[in-house]
């Protein structure tokens, strides 16, 4: 379709059934770096690189390329479902507008908890950060402390506006791109302590089993990497003309996100100057270590600085995509507190409500983490991860089915004949992934061995139980399973927009 031939932003939302409430001032390149903050390769890399190690040794890099390709494929399903609904919430409405109520409704209330966990895990991992650029001791007391105040810190930050999210999202890219592009070639080009042989080599990783099980253990390295593309559709009556722009910072996010993780994980591998202390799970915060090996003792602390800078931009960012999904959800009466929850404020343009519950609940985690078990934090972030795939193949199969019935999707970015190809691809690589992530451990503890499992099913047990007690679905009049009768009238307005054009 001619771009002159777009439908206008409001126009396009009034076919969906709604009213613009929120001011459209976020460009592709904020709506890009949203997304890019939220999937933070920085902090992804950061976080799991030592598990990862030990898990699989130096060739556990290659999850980087199988996780980014199948989670590229997602994204395109993505991107033509979000052209033709470019509506605030991602998940939800989508699943809402290609399935029905119920189906939304228990994929929305996975996805929620899955981000306020995620939330969580990112503020407890940046505290370590925190610790280390003020030389302060890394405690229980001092995580909680530091966690709590990334939450704070981000949630002032988000109460004052879509511009000022934008703008902190501009600065945390400009800081990931620092922090994993120019350190990673750095360290690839003048501090390389092995060979680039080693990517090949186990190590030992394996002991006396095959090391295929010990590669398949690893996955965790790029499946914790790449998500967060969605993000760029939660605020999608935010952004300018989003039903062209939102696709290209989807695929731009994974695009960018899987050259940034090859290029830092890589660079910690070849500038390790003890690796196999590293895969032996000797040293299990390994990278502290090598930057001041590779950069110095100053130019560690810079890197800390930038770091910081990148774990707080992902804080806010996931805030405001959480707050986003939790408004899109109240503002079609499917949750409790629906009417609190569904306020804008009339001066900043945010969900503010929806913005304190997003702060809240991940701070009430970071007290029980603190008086729990060292290993909650590892099982938290694992539930995290698998409930958002499960959210993520909640959309891709939905729009199979909507395929199977004869949709053919109506917005500006369209994928034409290779859409149902695509579509089953993305569906087959994301049960590949569920069942990597929900497999149990071989720990002989129950509790770890089936903790994501056991998460999973008290999230999904409870939000079931809510959905057929209170039957939210039937209180709401929102559209639902409607994509093949939007998309024609959508064809529709674009042929009368062509005409008055014309």
């Amino acid at each position: 379709m001619n771009s002159q031939h777009d439908l206008q932003d409001g126009n396009h939302l009034a076919v969906l059934g709604y009213e613009q409430s929120f001011d459209r001032s976020m460009s592709l390149w904020a709506n890009f770096a949203l997304g890019f903050t939220y999937l933070s390769p920085l902090v992804g890399v950061y976080s799991l690189f030592a598990i990862s190690m030990a898990t699989g040794g130096p060739p556990s890099i290659f999850w980087i390329f199988i996780v980014a390709g199948g989670q590229f494929l997602v994204s395109l399903v993505f991107g033509e479902v979000v052209s033709q609904y470019p509506i605030h919430g991602g998940i939800y409405p989508w699943t809402r507008r290609l399935w029905g109520k119920r189906y939304a409704w228990m994929a929305a209330w996975i996805y929620i908890w899955a981000m306020i966990v995620t939330i969580t895990a990112v503020a407890q991992f940046g505290s370590g950060f925190v610790a280390s650029t003020f030389g302060v001791e890394l405690t229980r007391e001092t995580t909680l402390l530091f966690s709590v105040a990334l939450l704070l810190v981000a949630l002032v930050l988000n109460f004052t506006g879509t511009k000022m999210l934008a703008r902190v999202a501009r600065i945390g890219l400009a800081a990931e791109l620092i922090g994993v592009i120019a350190v990673g070639l750095y360290l690839l080009i003048f501090a390389r302590e092995q060979p680039f042989s080693v990517f090949f080599d186990s190590m030992g990783v394996e002991g006396d089993g095959s090391y295929s099980a010990a590669f398949m253990g690893a996955a965790l390295a790029g499946l914790f990497l790449f998500y967060g593309f969605e993000a760029c559709g939660d605020v999608a009556e935010e952004v300018s003309n989003p039903a062209r722009r939102i696709p290209k910072a989807m695929m731009m996010t994974i695009l960018v996100g899987g050259v940034s993780a090859l290029l830092s994980f890589g660079g910690y591998v070849l500038a390790a100057p003890d690796l196999q202390s590293i895969v032996n799970g000797e040293d299990v915060d390994p990278i502290p270590a090598i930057l001041e090996s590779a950069l110095g003792p100053v130019g560690a602390k810079i890197f800390l600085i930038i770091a910081l800078t990148a774990f707080l931009s992902c804080v806010l960012s996931l805030q405001a995509a959480a707050s986003r999904l939790m408004y899109s959800f109240a503002r079609d009466g499917m949750i409790p507190g629906h009417r609190w929850l569904s306020k804008v404020s009339p001066a900043t343009k945010v969900p503010t409500n929806a913005l304190i519950v997003a702060c809240s609940i991940p701070l009430l985690i970071c007290i029980m983490i603190y008086f729990g078990s060292e290993q909650l934090l590892t099982q938290v972030t694992s539930f995290a991860i698998l409930g958002i795939y499960v959210s993520f193949q909640a959309v891709v199969l939905a729009a199979l089915r909507q395929r199977l019935k004869g949709w053919k999707p109506a917005g500006p970015f369209s994928l034409g004949a290779a859409g149902f190809i695509v579509n089953m691809l993305a569906l087959a690589y994301g049960l590949f992934a569920m069942y990597l992530l929900a497999k149990p451990g071989t720990s002989g503890d129950f509790f770890a061995d089936w903790v994501v499992l056991l998460g999973l099913t008290v999230v999904a047990g409870s939000g079931a139980l809510y959905l057929f007690i209170a039957r939210p679905d039937a209180k709401s009049d929102a559209p639902s399973g409607d994509a093949i009768k939007v998309a024609e009238k959508l064809r529709a307005a674009q042929r009368s927009a062509a005409a008055r054009a014309d």
